[in-house]
């Protein structure tokens, strides 16, 4: 083989262990997105059905449980005094007086429609 030939070989294999490397870092970075395996010891056969609420329909059961769990105050997974809003301050030091509103008083009695012509039975 010719010089020319052998140096046009070894960018060849130099080339394709970049782009090997290139694939592997790839796949390394997408393996990453969306974070840590969420169940790492599931089944991979099994998997889907997990992830998609064990056969539940549509996970009601597990929402359900869930709201239980919550509404019972057993495991103290809220506090209501932490979890409360800010007072409102500025509402507290406003000093608005609100005027009577723009509407007919809708106990008034209404003897026609005025929509209806005068040819109108009533």
């Amino acid at each position: 083989m010719t010089e020319s030939t052998e140096d046009a070989e070894a960018e060849r294999r130099a080339a394709a262990v970049r782009a090997e490397d290139e694939a592997e870092a790839a796949a390394a970075e997408a393996a990453a997105i969306g974070g840590p395996d969420p169940m790492p010891e599931a089944d991979p056969a099994e998997r889907a059905v997990a992830e998609g609420g064990g056969g539940e329909s549509e996970g009601f059961e597990q929402a359900e449980d869930a709201l239980i769990r919550q509404a019972s105050h057993g495991d103290n997974l809220s506090d209501p005094t932490a979890d409360a809003f800010s007072p409102e301050v500025e509402s507290d030091r406003s000093t608005v007086v609100y005027g009577e509103p723009d509407e007919v008083d809708p106990t008034e009695e209404v003897t026609s429609d005025p929509s209806e012509g005068p040819d109108d039975p009533r």
